[in-house]
């Protein structure tokens, strides 16, 4: 089961892992990890763009690729786009698997590839402006581990 989304509005994520578990019966583990906006410094809000015709196919493939490489019954992978606040959620990523390993790997697996090769761009409006966030050296090194 795969449920990769880009949502516009934002979402629970409780209401969303509860479903995920019910999707996913007979896994003996769900591992998750909700990523949200940080509000450090003077951030005031957080702007995400992306390329529609990549976007939820890349997501979608991405998901493809963690079902293969890890033994998972599901996968979700839901990612918000537009204007966000500071404390909002931006990213859901869960896996459900027979085994624990499998589904903290998948995730770990997941985040790492939608943080530094997805099809995101970041902004964040601060007292002086928009800014541009690109991804960090530790992020590249993150999903080198995947090779």
């Amino acid at each position: 089961m795969i449920d990769a989304r880009l949502l516009e509005k934002g979402f629970s994520a409780g209401q969303a892992l509860a479903h995920f578990a019910r999707a996913n019966p007979d896994s003996g583990g769900i591992a998750s990890f909700v990523g949200k906006v940080r509000p450090d410094g003077d951030v005031k809000a957080l702007h995400l763009t992306h390329y529609p015709p990549l976007t939820l196919p890349g997501m979608e493939e991405l998901a493809r690729k963690a079902m293969e490489r890890f033994a998972l019954e599901g996968i979700l992978a839901w990612h918000r786009i537009g204007f966000l606040r500071p404390g909002a959620p931006i990213v859901l990523v869960a896996a459900a698997a027979r085994h624990r390993r499998d589904s903290l790997a998948a995730v770990d697996f997941t985040m790492d590839h939608l943080k530094s090769a997805a099809w995101f761009w970041k902004r964040e409006k601060r007292d002086d402006g928009w800014h541009w966030i690109a991804p960090r050296g530790q992020d590249h090194a993150d999903l080198a581990r995947w090779d």
